[in-house]
């Protein structure tokens, strides 16, 4: 069988370094509330929306200036009917190529597939995070100015 998980590549006119830096960065680019530490292998941080979104995040993964790879330890959806716990056991991953003058992000997050009850939504979110958020920082140094509330 088949696996289609997300995927979005977005190219930018960026060493990588510059682009590897900012992602690791989480707080100023998905969400102002990031609970925890971003930036080390094994570190382990916490995105919460209120009673909505909770996932924890664990780097398994840290390859300066090429890869970085979030496992999904916990998480509870609530805005879903069924699974509420579909992103646990998913891996979010960016792969960090350089090419040329330019450094493309590959984004994966693997284990979220069509046919799940989030994946409609959650790649709506991914979409705007990734391709909004995620590049604005990672070129013009813009700051996402969402807060998480509790």
């Amino acid at each position: 069988m088949e696996k289609f998980d997300y995927n979005v590549i977005i190219t930018m006119n960026v060493p990588t370094e510059q682009a590897f830096n900012r992602i690791l960065n989480v707080s100023k680019w998905w969400t102002e509330n990031v609970e925890g530490s971003t930036e080390k292998l094994n570190d382990e941080f916490i995105v919460r929306s209120g009673d909505v979104h909770y996932s924890k995040h664990k780097i398994i993964e840290l390859i300066p200036d090429k890869k970085v790879v979030w496992l999904v330890t916990d998480s509870k959806l609530n805005w879903i009917k069924q699974n509420k716990e579909e992103w646990t056991n998913t891996k979010m991953i960016f792969e960090i190529i350089p090419q040329g003058n330019e450094t493309t992000i590959h984004f994966t997050h693997e284990g979220l597939r069509p046919g799940q009850e989030c994946y409609e939504n959650c790649v709506k979110g991914w979409d705007s995070i990734i391709k909004q958020n995620l590049y604005n920082y990672v070129t013009k140094g813009e700051i996402v100015k969402s807060k998480i509330t509790s």
